[in-house]
């Protein structure tokens, strides 16, 4: 009951006041105030509480979305069901995170276990959720900002399984940035640039090391994950992803080869480590290049 009077109060205070006939209208979302709305989940704890609960039950449906989209399977139906034994998961079983912990890592069915992966994205769709709702400037961005993050999530995992980032994630991506920014969200031009230097910069760099060495080093899933990250953060964001996340694949790669578990031709999952980047750049980018002014320039 606390909870809900911790909810209900400040939620409450986002309607616009009524009196009269009007007073029937307070549920209709169309007189919602969205602004108030978004300065409670920015601001308040109780807010923070349920923009991170959203997060969760978005980082569990991702989760569907790594296991089914690269097996071309309907993200939609049948509904979620152990992948070992086939029983279906009842919706008590599927809190995300609390299940998890409540079932000790088993499926109830088979007793197989649970992958520890399930709850890491959970969580890391609450956060991600949680720091596009207190990061992002205006409710549309935090809206655009939170499908962004989520959809790179789903490409890490992904990329990191099966080696592939599927174009159902990339290229509906890309459309939504270059249409965020023709709504004016910042100028096209960027996020046309945007899309140039990430995809075409990338390409290039395949190109000539497929022409050095003979050898393809980078497919065209990240040629493409990078015109989306473009199309969303702009030429400056997209060379700064890019920047990171060479550098994180270069000294995950070394230390394969320090380990004797790989060699300089172990091919990595080039997505696991840009999406992460991408991240960076998204909630950080400013801190970043302030800091790196200051280092630089004084």
């Amino acid at each position: 009951m606390a909870v809900a009077a911790a909810v209900a109060v400040p939620w409450a205070g986002c309607c616009r006041s009524v009196t009269g006939r009007r007073a029937r209208e307070l549920e209709d979302p169309r007189h919602m105030d969205w602004d108030a709305v978004f300065a409670w989940l920015r601001h308040s704890p109780a807010g923070g509480v349920a923009a991170l609960i959203v997060g969760l039950a978005l980082g569990s449906f991702i989760n569907v979305v790594i296991y089914r989209l690269p097996r071309k399977l309907s993200v939609i139906r049948p509904r979620s069901c152990c992948p070992a034994c086939g029983r279906r998961i009842r919706p008590h079983e599927n809190i995300p995170v609390l299940s998890y912990l409540l079932l000790r890592a088993r499926c109830r069915g088979c007793q197989g276990r649970i992958p520890l992966r399930y709850p890491i994205v959970e969580l890391l769709g609450g956060l991600l959720t949680l720091l596009a709702v207190r990061l992002a400037p205006s409710p549309e961005t935090s809206l655009v900002w939170m499908l962004f993050a989520l959809a790179l999530l789903a490409v890490v995992f992904i990329d990191l399984d099966f080696r592939i980032i599927p174009d159902w994630i990339t290229l509906p991506g890309t459309l939504i940035g270059l249409l965020w920014a023709l709504m004016g969200a910042f100028p096209l031009r960027d996020a046309l640039l945007g899309v140039v230097a990430g995809g075409g910069g990338l390409l290039l760099i395949a190109l000539v090391y497929q022409w050095v060495t003979g050898r393809e080093g980078l497919g065209m899933g990240d040629v493409k994950l990078m015109a989306m990250v473009g199309a969303y953060l702009g030429w400056q964001g997209a060379l700064g992803t890019l920047l990171l996340g060479s550098l994180v694949g270069s000294l995950v790669g070394g230390g394969l080869v320090l380990r004797g578990k790989g060699t300089r031709l172990t091919a990595l999952p080039f997505g696991t480590f840009l999406a992460p980047a991408a991240w960076v750049v998204l909630f950080g980018g400013q801190l970043l290049w302030t800091a790196y002014l200051s280092l630089f320039l004084g």
